[in-house]
């Protein structure tokens, strides 16, 4: 069964820009070659971690939302826990209510509902 998830991996900060679109490059061929749709993607770029993890206070953020088959995530997981250049990644299954969520925030929705909000309280 076909179904919507979105992925975010934290690459190590120590990476150059061509070494980590290589890395995004790397994981959106292992999606496509495994008939996985790519419905969208974000890079957050260089960001401070929470708590340092492997001695890093900072990690490039890289976002991909798609759709697939189930078997696809283990796969997808077994190839983010043999790449030395991550240090963290979440996979997620995404229902039908975070899918209209993220289908109205890239749309503007979320920005037009809070100017709403915002004029509404003044």
């Amino acid at each position: 069964m076909v179904r919507q998830y979105e992925t975010v991996f934290i690459m190590t900060p120590v990476l150059s820009d061509d070494q980590v679109k290589e890395t995004v490059k790397k994981y959106q061929t292992l999606l496509t070659d495994n008939g996985a749709e790519i419905v969208y993607e974000n890079n957050w770029g260089l960001r401070k971690l929470a708590y340092p993890i492997q001695k890093k206070s900072t990690g490039f953020y890289y976002l991909i939302e798609f759709k697939a088959e189930g078997d696809l995530i283990a796969k997808l997981e077994l190839a983010y826990k043999r790449d030395e250049k991550l240090l963290r990644f979440l996979t997620v299954s995404l229902d039908k209510h975070a899918i209209a969520y993220n289908e109205k925030k890239r749309s503007g929705g979320m920005r037009k509902q809070q100017e709403a909000a915002a004029a509404k309280s003044e």
